[in-house]
């Protein structure tokens, strides 16, 4: 009979562990944070009434730079077209080693993948409720990338700044608060 060792004793679920020190997964990079890019002035713009996870149809040199953080949704916007949701204006700048037999177009419109269902709610808060839709954040989840919509209608101008009072105030109630 043969003699049992440690290694045996384990269980099999903790033998080989694909955490790091950080808690992350070892396939994230960084300091783990899933996010690619954001888009700071929609929120700022818009009234977002409703958001919606889309995936998006890449190409693997968009893929590689979206992994290093070349991504930029300020000049962005979503639209649908024959029952289909496309994005166009998403600037993913290609990295300096990309391939040469490919010529890569940093503002390509990109298809987005969502459900029918969301599709019909979207297109149908579109075209007869007057509303926009806006990429707020590209992000990556479980490996693929994902981009968040806000169904939105846009601010008046005494609705900017009443939120920038609003921002003010709450900065400079944490600061009395930090000085007590």
């Amino acid at each position: 009979m043969a003699q049992s060792t440690d290694r045996d004793n384990i269980r099999p679920d903790n033998r080989h562990s694909a955490m790091t020190k950080s808690g992350n997964s070892k396939g994230a990079k960084g300091s783990g944070d899933s996010t690619i890019a954001v888009n700071r002035k929609a929120r700022f713009n818009f009234h977002i009434e409703d958001d919606f996870e889309a995936g998006l149809c890449l190409e693997g040199w968009e893929v590689k730079s979206l992994r290093e953080g070349r991504a930029n949704l300020t000049e962005a916007y979503v639209f649908v077209r024959n029952g289909e949701v496309f994005i166009t204006g998403c600037n993913i700048a290609p990295l300096p080693t990309a391939s040469t037999h490919i010529t890569p177009n940093p503002t390509r419109q990109r298809k987005l993948l969502l459900n029918r269902i969301e599709i019909d709610r979207i297109s149908g808060a579109v075209d007869r409720k007057g509303y926009t839709l806006v990429p707020l954040k590209l992000y990556w989840k479980k490996g693929r990338a994902k981009l968040l919509l806000g169904l939105a209608k846009g601010k008046k101008e005494h609705d900017k700044r009443a939120d920038t009072k609003d921002r003010d105030w709450k900065r400079q109630q944490a600061r009395i608060l930090k000085n007590k």
